[in-house]
């Protein structure tokens, strides 16, 4: 099976994590070698900025620095490695994160941030991006119920609601690599989403 790099894109409590392990499940019993990573992380470096980020105090620039930072280290250790080695890569937010959170999020000019994603990673894209998409009202009840909040996390509805259009600027921008999904469903609702959207592509 021919490498790929999908990444998983949305805000907190949009339930990514459950459908990254389904999808691995679905592409390993095609014959794919899958390699399940995330970010911030993914290394041991990246993981160090990713307690970091989340849970210390500092302004909005450092915060999108310390990410692309990690993303550098991440790409050149995990994610292009495993790609040359014809692995499928599953990543739990990539640069679209950057753009939503520190960008929509945190107001972070969003030039400066094309500048970083280019230094970065030059035209390195995830070939998918699935994108999470649910209502900030509904993704803070699943947090609530779910876990301790970090430091993104405790932002308000109107922060996520800057995340979350920022998003759908960032798929309208890429309409050939972004899917929309529709994460308020069930989860069996959004996985047969996912199904119907890799047997489009023949994955």
């Amino acid at each position: 099976m021919t490498a790929r790099f999908i990444s998983f894109e949305g805000i907190d409590g949009a339930g990514k994590s459950t459908h990254i392990a389904t999808l691995t499940a679905r592409l390993e019993q095609r014959g794919a070698t899958v390699i399940n990573t995330r970010e911030p992380g993914g290394t041991e470096l990246a993981e160090t900025l990713r307690e970091l980020v989340l849970h210390s105090s500092m302004d909005s620039l450092t915060e999108a620095l310390l990410v692309f930072a990690g993303r550098r280290d991440h790409l050149q250790q995990v994610i292009q490695p495993a790609l040359d080695a014809g692995k499928t890569v599953l990543c739990d937010r990539f640069t679209d994160a950057s753009f939503a959170y520190q960008g929509g999020g945190r107001g972070v000019d969003l030039t400066v941030l094309g500048t970083l994603e280019k230094w970065v990673q030059g035209d390195r894209q995830p070939d998918l991006t699935l994108w999470f998409d649910l209502p900030p009202e509904m993704a803070a009840q699943r947090r609530a119920a779910a876990r301790a909040a970090d430091r993104f996390e405790q932002q308000d509805l109107d922060f996520f609601e800057r995340v979350r259009a920022a998003y759908a600027m960032r798929a309208e921008s890429a309409p050939q690599r972004f899917v929309r999904l529709d994460a308020s469903l069930s989860v069996d609702a959004v996985a047969a989403q996912i199904a119907a959207v890799m047997e489009s592509r023949g994955w």
